[in-house]
């Protein structure tokens, strides 16, 4: 598994709301690091129903791809139809989680706060943003969906809701490509 940074990272599925198992390799005696809900992922690789999945920090592991929500190919529109009118009241949430986390994590190190009382200060805090250009995905806690914004619009991108009479949005491109390491 590569924890370098992926340039060119464009999210083809999503984990599910509930989150995922991964797996080292495609092997179930290998269990990693389970994925968090709604996480965008690249699927780089299936191998039967293993998927190999690539996150935008360049981590990797096999997941059962089966499960994978497909996003559509192209990120939604931002042309005002069912966006939010403007990005900064989310980036200024998750800029203030991020802070809250920073806090916690420096209170940790320097022995004011002990594992449990990191934890609790720490439960529910729920932060995720990915940048590639003018594009953006961003966590939406309070909603429990991501969002893709090209810096003026926002629209949801996934959301942990379950939306009834919904068909798959069919299977985004997936490169037949192995993970580093194992070329």
């Amino acid at each position: 598994m590569s924890k370098a940074p992926s340039p060119g990272f464009q999210p083809t599925h999503v984990v599910p709301r509930r989150g995922l198992p991964a797996w080292e390799a495609p092997d179930p005696a290998r269990p990693t690091v389970p994925l968090d809900p709604l996480l965008p992922v690249e699927l780089v690789e299936r191998r039967g129903d293993w998927g190999y999945v690539r996150c935008s920090n360049g981590w990797g592991a096999w997941v059962d791809s089966r499960r994978l929500i497909a996003v559509p190919e192209d990120p939604p529109a931002v042309d005002g139809t069912g966006g939010t009118a403007d990005p900064l009241p989310l980036l200024a949430r998750a800029e203030q989680a991020l802070a809250d986390y920073r806090t916690a994590v420096r209170q940790l190190a320097d022995g004011a706060l002990d594992g449990e009382d990191f934890e609790d200060r720490t439960r529910g805090l729920r932060i995720g943003i990915v940048v590639d250009g003018e594009s953006m995905w961003l966590y939406d806690p309070g909603e429990g969906r991501w969002v893709y914004g090209d810096g003026r619009r926002l629209a949801t991108y996934a959301t942990d809701r379950d939306v009834t009479g919904a068909q798959d949005a069919g299977h985004a491109p997936t490169r037949l490509v192995a993970p580093e390491g194992e070329r």
